[in-house]
């Protein structure tokens, strides 16, 4: 008998990326180019806070004051945004937050008076805590949990580009139309608004939470916040809030300031770099945000949460006084990208560990608490930084966020558990 040729099957597996279906993919775009957004909107101000106190003449202090009101009333739109998203849908939230923190972005350039500018920041950041927590629960919910790790590590990627579209646009604009063009840019969010709530999908999962809840007898009471601080979830609270408290003032009070300190003649204690300079440092410096973002992603899938938050917070504790006690363009051309990897790409875990942390009736209210909460207190980065800035000068001053990574990562080893692979209930 002939023998029947066998025929070969290939061993090779199939891309992660082949495994997403164009449903996941839309979630990622909306979710990405929002977060994108969010940050050139936000970031514009720190590309301009020396032109903005020479106008309206502010002291450091006094901006770095309004910097921190934004990061403040940032929390505040987490919570309100995320129970939002709870009750009304992810996309929704997404829409309504994006179009609020682009309109009053905007609006800031129309400012006279620093109480003025003051009340603008204050509501951008309402927008700004809603968008995180609305795209955050839209991507965890519909990823699946081998690669939820990478979708937010791309997620939070966009935040680079935000950051570096920033520094572009006031290189672009400022010269010609000063700082109050700057601002008028940031109304280009709202536009994308339309299209993220017509364009995309509610997350299967809270769909069927819906129709849960409107086919039951009976609602629970009480309201989703006070649920965070149920037995069985409150340790999460606690240690959510805590671990953003952390990594918050560490970034918040680096990042804002790293601009003016790039701008600051060296007399004064900073690097002193022209317009030019200033915009080509802070672009190249983003290029290693945006990969530790994407990089946090990969790994956190592949050896773990815990490990990859340990490495990454260690190691920004260390690089941020190397860059801090440099003034050689050179040396902060090489350590900037360095610290931006290390001092930023963290971020990239926060959505998928909360959202394995908390119940899906109490997903987004529990991401936004925890995340935004800890963006209230680490508010006071800015203003710290800024004080201390006035008699250090800041690139000393940024030693302080050294402390903030280093509890960070203790935090992390002594509490957080695992949560790689975890499906979501």
């Amino acid at each position: 008998m002939e023998k029947v040729p066998q025929m070969k099957t290939s061993s090779r597996p199939i891309p992660w990326y082949r495994e997403i279906n164009s449903k996941q993919w839309k979630t990622l775009v909306a979710a990405s180019t929002g977060w994108m957004l969010d940050a050139m909107d936000v970031t514009l101000y720190a590309m301009i806070i020396v032109y903005i106190m020479a106008d309206l003449q502010m002291t450091q202090t006094t901006a770095g004051l309004l910097a921190s009101l934004t990061l403040l009333s940032s929390a505040f739109g987490g919570l309100i945004f995320g129970m939002i998203a709870d009750k009304k849908g992810r996309t929704t939230a997404l829409m309504i937050s994006m179009i609020v923190f682009a309109l009053f972005t905007a609006l800031g350039g129309f400012s006279q008076t620093v109480t003025q500018l003051a009340i603008a920041r204050l509501i951008v950041g309402l927008g700004m805590g809603g968008e995180w927590v609305a795209g955050a629960a839209l991507i965890t919910e519909s990823w699946p949990a081998k690669h939820r790790g990478k979708a937010m590590g791309l997620v939070q990627g966009s935040w680079a580009i935000g950051y570096g579209l920033a520094a572009v646009i006031s290189g672009l604009v400022l010269p010609t139309f000063g700082w109050r063009g700057v601002f008028f840019v940031g109304i280009i969010p709202a536009l994308f608004a339309i299209w993220v709530r017509l364009g995309t999908d509610e997350p299967d999962i809270w769909v069927e939470k819906q129709k849960e809840n409107a086919k039951a007898t009976h609602k629970e009471k009480g309201s989703s916040v006070g649920k965070l601080f149920d037995k069985k979830v409150r340790r999460w609270t606690i240690l959510g809030s805590a671990l953003s408290i952390c990594a918050q003032f560490g970034y918040w009070g680096l990042f804002t300031w790293i601009p003016t300190y790039l701008a600051t003649p060296v007399a004064k204690g900073g690097a002193g770099l022209d317009l030019m300079k200033q915009t080509s440092w802070i672009v190249i410096m983003q290029v290693g945000a945006w990969l530790g973002y994407v990089i946090f992603g990969l790994l956190a899938d592949k050896i773990g949460r815990r490990i990859t938050f340990i490495l990454f917070f260690a190691l920004a504790a260390i690089l941020v006084p190397l860059y801090g006690f440099s003034q050689d363009p050179e040396k902060l051309l090489l350590l900037g990208p360095l610290v931006a990897f290390f001092g930023s790409g963290y971020f990239s875990g926060f959505g998928a560990i909360l959202a394995e942390l908390f119940p899906t009736a109490i997903r987004a209210t529990g991401q936004g608490f925890c995340y935004n909460f800890g963006r209230a207190v680490a508010a006071s980065a800015p203003f710290t930084i800024g004080i201390l800035a006035n008699t250090m000068g800041l690139g000393v001053a940024f030693s302080i966020t050294s402390v903030a990574f280093g509890l960070a990562a203790l935090l992390v080893l002594f509490f957080l558990p695992e949560t790689k692979g975890k499906e979501l209930a």
